[in-house]
């Protein structure tokens, strides 16, 4: 079955490219210039099926030929149209026909495809370039990010089996707030006020969760109860968090060693750089290996209200991934003084979790309570339960109090946060 949209968009592109001066054209002349040619396509077509589809076209979709021409022509092709559409929030690309996108939660197949391999890998080439980066078959694997913060990687083929691989993690414009959470379900007002106060309190949180669960979105949202007059450092693999409250902030981004594997700036050399710059918080916006343990030394040396994520299926799991990852970094040292260091940094974990209906959800607050014969132990605070209204495909409930109280309110107590104590949280 043709694709006439594809047809085209590729014969209108060589109605305009047909002149040379094509190029010296400014944006708003070059689509105008395309509008021309459209028109003029349109009134040369003599086969029916072509004729038919120029006939069922309404004025949203000549709108959206045209600007797919133009990024044919000057853009990102495909890709470009698919960055513009700000309903997406994920893009994945599995090969050049292979185009899936996600929104509102839910992931949807494109009818849309590049023209072929080659057609992909230059838009890619295009692409990456314009970011300043390279990727080619020596260096087949980049990760970098737009201008608005979008984190994206790429895989060129012979590496990836299917063709060039594109995925592309969009943020809100706008930032997420804790407010947007509460009309999302995803939390309770009554959570919300416990949570600003841990962080105005500075516990040491760490937000775990698995691939897609929201944890940058949500550390987002918890970094504006932040006050304003505090000094507070970001320190991030890709440049993903939206901090825009904070006068005093800085913010710290790895660099990759170049193609003579030098120049390289680790999240250990970040978290290391930023002790000397007297931070009153140090944010990590994922820890994922040996800077683990430069992370629990710096919040075990006076840098309380530290925040982080990590990967994890369970608020338990997370502390396993903790020791996992700080003995990637230091090999001998003993199990029980990493378990140590985390039962003494780590005040708080927020476990978030994709459920079956795609919707995220916070399901679990639990306080890192003491190592006791080798074992850390938790004192879970709030978790979600389902309700009569749950179904196979429909996740139904609520996040509620459980009936442990809090052992560790010295934080709140210190900042003078008495009234939000009550009795459930006096020791």
């Amino acid at each position: 079955m043709r694709n006439f949209e594809l047809e085209e968009i590729e014969n209108i592109r060589k109605l305009v490219t047909a002149d040379p001066t094509y190029s010296e054209l400014k944006d708003a002349q070059l689509r105008e210039r395309i509008d021309q040619m459209l028109t003029v396509r349109r009134t040369q077509v003599t086969d029916p099926d072509t004729a038919a589809f120029y006939s069922s076209l309404s004025y949203r979709s000549r709108g959206s030929l045209s600007d797919s021409v133009f990024e044919s022509i000057r853009g990102l092709g495909i890709l470009g149209k698919i960055i513009s559409d700000k309903t997406i929030t994920e893009i994945m690309i599995n090969g050049y026909d292979n185009i899936f996108v996600e929104r509102d939660g839910k992931l949807e197949r494109l009818k849309e495809h590049f023209e072929s391999q080659d057609s992909l890998r230059n838009i890619i080439t295009r692409f990456v370039q314009e970011m300043g980066r390279s990727v080619n078959e020596s260096n087949p694997i980049v990760d970098t990010r737009l201008a608005d913060g979008s984190r994206v990687n790429v895989v060129l083929d012979p590496i990836a089996l299917n063709g060039p691989i594109v995925t592309i993690r969009r943020f809100p414009e706008e930032g997420m707030t804790i407010e947007k959470l509460i009309a999302y379900g995803s939390i309770t007002p009554e959570v919300a006020v416990f949570l600003e106060q841990l962080v105005k309190a500075k516990y040491n949180i760490f937000i775990s969760g698995g691939t897609g669960s929201g944890k940058t979105t949500f550390l987002n949202a918890l970094s504006n109860y932040i006050p304003q007059t505090e000094r507070v450092i970001t320190i991030e693999d890709s440049a993903e968090l939206q901090i825009r409250h904070i006068p005093n902030l800085v913010r710290l981004e790895t660099r990759n060693a170049n193609s003579a594997g030098v120049g390289g700036i680790s999240m250990r050399d970040l978290i290391k750089s930023s002790l000397r710059m007297r931070p009153e918080r140090i944010i990590v916006g994922e820890v994922r290996g040996a800077e683990a343990l430069d992370m629990l030394q710096a919040m075990n040396t006076g840098h309380d209200g530290s925040l982080s994520t990590g990967h994890a299926n369970t608020a338990e799991d997370m502390l396993s991934r903790l020791e996992t990852m700080v003995l990637s970094g230091a090999a001998g040292l003993p199990l029980d003084a990493i378990r140590q260091q985390i039962t003494s940094a780590v005040d708080i974990i927020i476990h978030l979790s994709r459920m079956r209906d795609s919707t995220r959800k916070l399901v679990e607050i639990t306080e890192v309570d003491k190592l006791e014969n080798g074992r850390i132990h938790l004192n879970s605070l709030y978790r979600f339960e389902e309700d009569e209204n749950a179904t196979a495909k429909k996740v139904s409930g609520h996040l509620n109090r459980t009936k442990n109280r809090m052992k560790h309110p010295e934080k709140f107590l210190s900042s003078g946060i008495y009234e939000f104590l009550g009795e459930n949280y006096k020791g």
